[in-house]
């Protein structure tokens, strides 16, 4: 471990990730094991040899097309072999990947283009839905490349080049894009590896979430690096091939705790402990309560409890526990920084907080991604040297309020910003707060969070003006479809209040338990 710079810090262990890129772990298992299966999507087997030869036949044509190194490239982001091939094929030329989730409304898919500025747009036969966008840039169906072996190798990327951009909400309004390098994502993938076991430890993982939501990201590439099998699966609707028993038990399964709760309801609720060997939970604060719901079925199966915002490279801290480990804090903790990787607890100065006091998560080190497209920080990013680390490096105010406990584990206790978590995906309230106040008659506007089996976002809304005040479905149903044509469907209100007066506190806040209390009352 490092030492400590000051009180409220803990260092991951430091560890050699000797990877130049993600794309060299791939070609190394295409080398050494060429007839592992590497993806495994319906009936279709795809090994290393093979998807690293598609990956290549994406690369030459991206470059026959004009797409160079520092580029970036659109990926029509459905759960298919194709699609990581095209990823990996990107990463080949030395490019970055941007997914596109298929079904997020053209308004938003439009928005993420517009930041990322592609030189090309991939996809294989758009088979998760959505339309594909109408684009002045080569599009590329990566089913109709040749797989012929033998095609010359590019120049592979090195640990400074950006592997992906991904985007998350923005404060105002427009999405922001995350460049994650190679060497953040290498460190990730063998940090991660270590927590879910060796290489003899199960059979992958089941890819089930959006792949334009870096959650997902952890049960495709983690395996991948590993040369172990991804499972795709075309949605959490798809029980049997999630859940369905036989053959050689998962790896890990991630999912959110939301995902657990929704699973927990079903007419037969899944066995972990007979389809897997690890089950990581990431996005979302976990309850204990929720590990003592599913103690029945997690016989053996060991727990992550895995933690980090995408500015952080998917995740950069993790809890590793067993049902009969639960601690009896309020969450579970999120444990320790990954490998490579520092965590500071400060107040809003910067300065460390004492142990045991409450103070904002600031992560340094190699799982810090390379800033946002465009070079806007937001005043997010900043120099490690600010908070008395070891070396000059780029370090990220998360926004997370968190507490160094007496053993030195973190424990996560709730955004200190504008955020929220839904479901696993992070919401700025900012950019709701933008397109809810562009509805014509909307004066102001507050956000809460129902939680349940799917947690769902309510909306209250106080109007402005002296005109005739709209009915309450009418004027919900025109909000709805406003944000459903926007923005991602886990960001639209579930349920939208008409009330009089968005509360607010002593601290200037909006207190939103009072501002539902008073709409209760109507």
């Amino acid at each position: 471990m490092l030492s400590a710079p000051h009180p409220s810090s803990i260092a991951g262990e430091v560890r050699p990730v000797t990877a130049e890129s993600f794309v060299h772990l791939v070609r190394g298992h295409a080398r050494t094991r060429p007839d592992a299966v590497a993806i495994r999507s319906g009936r279709e087997r795809i090994t290393y040899r093979q998807l690293w030869q598609r990956s290549l036949a994406v690369a030459a044509a991206l470059r026959e097309a004009g797409t160079g190194p520092g580029d970036r490239v659109a990926v029509w982001a459905d759960r298919t072999a194709g699609t990581v091939a095209g990823a990996l094929g990107v990463m080949a030329l030395g490019a970055a990947y941007v997914p596109i989730d298929p079904t997020h409304p053209g308004e938003r898919t439009a928005s993420v283009l517009a930041g990322a500025a592609p030189t090309a747009l991939l996809h294989d036969g758009a088979r998760g839905g959505g339309t594909l966008p109408a684009l002045s840039v080569p599009v590329i169906d990566v089913r109709e490349l040749p797989e012929a072996a033998g095609l010359p190798e590019p120049a592979l990327p090195g640990p400074h080049d950006i592997a992906y951009v991904v985007f998350t909400s923005g404060s105002t309004g427009t999405p922001k894009g995350v460049m994650v390098p190679h060497g953040s994502l290498t460190n990730y993938a063998a940090w991660c590896g270590d927590l879910v076991g060796g290489a003899d430890s199960g059979s992958g993982s089941p890819l089930f979430g959006s792949l334009g939501f870096d959650l997902a990201m952890t049960s495709l590439w983690v395996p991948l690096a590993q040369g172990r099998t991804v499972t795709t699966v075309a949605g959490i609707w798809d029980q049997e091939t999630l859940f369905g028993e036989g053959g050689d038990p998962y790896t890990f399964v991630k999912m959110t705790p939301s995902h657990a709760r929704f699973f927990d309801v079903l007419a037969e609720p899944p066995r972990y402990d007979r389809v897997t060997r690890l089950l990581m939970f990431g996005g979302e604060g976990l309850d204990p309560a929720l590990i003592a719901s599913l103690r029945s079925r997690l016989d053996g199966v060991l727990l992550v409890n895995h933690y980090g915002p995408t500015e952080t490279t998917i995740g950069c801290c993790a809890y590793r526990f067993d049902r009969d480990s639960v601690p009896s804090t309020p969450t579970v903790p999120i444990g320790r920084p990954a490998w490579n990787t520092r965590a500071y607890v400060v107040d809003e100065a910067l300065r460390p907080v004492a142990p045991g006091t409450p103070g904002e998560l600031v992560i340094a080190g190699r799982a810090v991604a390379a800033g946002y497209l465009g070079g806007a920080d937001s005043g997010k990013f900043l120099d490690e040297g600010e908070l008395g680390g070891p070396a000059p490096g780029r370090a990220y105010r998360t926004g997370d309020t968190v507490e160094l406990l007496a053993d030195g584990e973190l424990l996560y206790l709730g955004r200190g910003d504008d955020q929220l978590k839904v479901n696993g995906h992070r919401v700025e309230l900012g950019e709701l707060r933008h397109h809810v106040l562009g509805v014509p008659g909307v004066a102001d506007a507050a956000f809460d969070i129902v939680r349940g089996p799917v947690d769902t976002l309510e909306l209250y809304v106080r109007l402005g003006g002296r005109g005739p005040r709209p009915g309450a479905e009418e004027f919900s149903k025109a909000v709805r479809g406003t944000l459903a044509a926007a923005l991602p469907s886990a960001l639209v209100p579930g349920a939208v209040h008409l009330v009089d007066e968005i509360v607010v506190n002593a601290n200037g806040k909006t207190d939103i338990a009072a501002t539902r209390a008073r709409a209760a009352r109507g």
